[in-house]
């Protein structure tokens, strides 16, 4: 009996199952099966036969099916992946990944950064629809310094996480208040002081872009404000909960955001399109060759494809060298261009500096940042988690 089992594990652990056989084995809904995707607890890859769709580990989906086999079955809350044993829920009413698509508080992205600007986003964001923060918000004398553009935002927004108060006992409104300041503090540190025009046209002078180009410019910034969990975002809300004001709480986001595997993957896509420029065709087989993937390519969140790409690129008037590096890298890899690659090529269509990419996503991130870190703090439950000590136990006993 035991080499039945075995058997069968072994056989499992090489198969790759379409979408229906998997929903069928864990009777759920396509956005829980894109949610366990996203979080990593069932691993997808392309369908050879048809790149269009996805194929997804049966290994995966055997070790789930067991670990939830045991529990009761209950109602599940419409959107709520079924609970998974040693997670902790928490309550987030900032966004969602459902269908393929991603919402801001209900909003498709996709349909919201045609037209919004940052600053909108954030009040969206932050539940700020009917005031609004960023209202008379001035030029501080005394700018944050730094070498680079990354060391000024993180000096300002550390400045601020130092000078603001406690967020316990505060109203929501002196908070979103907070929130903008450290905001509007953030892209002065970056793009320079300068007449108090949106953010993403402050940032656009700051990097020396083509006033007709910011629209760009303003659609990544959007796009890039949030996702899903992530580390960043349990670093937010877990400062948030221990009554970290909007700025500590984001601080202790941002630095985690910053060193992300996804903030890795986008410093190697930017290596990537610098190098295939030159030689799209080369260089997709050259890292396809050496590393089985190109960075930037592919998305864990989005097997059918991110949504936020084609927002980002779809009016970008690419020129032809920036076209073949996609279609070199989509037709090698036979995965589409995932938002870390769209950022990376938008950043040379906009002839931005090396790192200006991850300038983007991390300015951008800090909106939705402070959105988690207001969302903990005026209607999160608090964060349970337990420690438990596995180090070698105490002398004497």
């Amino acid at each position: 009996m035991t080499s039945g089992v075995g058997e069968r594990e072994g056989q499992t652990a090489d198969r790759w199952i379409p979408r229906a056989e998997v929903l069928s084995l864990l009777g759920v809904k396509t956005q829980t099966l894109y949610a366990y995707v996203s979080r990593g607890r069932i691993t997808a890859r392309p369908d050879p036969a048809d790149p269009r769709r996805s194929l997804y580990a049966a290994a995966d989906v055997a070790r789930l099916k067991g670990a939830s086999s045991g529990e009761a079955s209950g109602v599940v809350v419409p959107f709520e992946p079924p609970a998974v044993k040693g997670e902790s829920l928490i309550q987030s009413k900032v966004s969602l990944i459902s269908d393929g698509r991603l919402y801001y508080r209900g909003c498709d992205v996709a349909q919201w950064a045609q037209n919004a600007t940052l600053e909108e986003t954030a009040r969206l964001l932050w539940g700020a629809e009917e005031t609004n923060p960023f209202a008379g918000l001035g030029v501080r004398v005394d700018s944050a310094g730094g070498a680079s553009h990354r060391a000024r935002l993180f000096a300002a927004l550390a400045r601020r996480a130092e000078e603001e108060p406690s967020s316990i006992g505060r109203s929501s409104e002196a908070l979103k208040v907070d929130a903008a300041v450290a905001m509007n503090e953030v892209v002065d540190a970056v793009a320079g002081p300068g007449p108090r025009l949106f953010f993403h046209q402050r940032l656009a002078r700051g990097w020396k872009m083509l006033e007709r180009d910011s629209v760009h410019l303003r659609r990544a910034l959007v796009l890039a404000a949030d996702l899903d969990l992530d580390p960043a975002v349990l670093a937010t809300r877990a400062a948030a909960s221990g009554g970290a004001s909007p700025a500590g709480a984001a601080f202790a986001g941002l630095t985690t955001a910053a060193g992300s595997p996804r903030a890795r993957t986008l410093t190697r896509a930017i290596a990537y399109v610098v190098e295939a420029r030159r030689d799209p065709a080369g260089a997709a087989r050259r890292r396809m060759a050496d590393e089985g993937g190109i960075p930037g390519f592919g998305s864990e969140s989005f097997p059918h494809g991110d949504p936020r790409v084609e927002a980002l690129l779809a009016l970008a008037d690419l020129p032809a060298d920036l076209t073949a590096v996609i279609r070199e890298a989509e037709a090698s890899s036979g995965q589409r261009t995932g938002f870390a690659g769209a950022l990376a090529i938008m950043a040379r269509r906009l002839d931005l500096p090396r790192d200006g990419a991850s300038d983007v996503l991390l300015i951008g991130r800090l909106t939705g940042l402070m959105a988690h870190a207001l969302d903990q703090i005026i209607d999160g439950s608090p964060i349970r988690a337990r420690l438990r000590y596995v180090g070698p136990r105490p002398q004497g006993e």
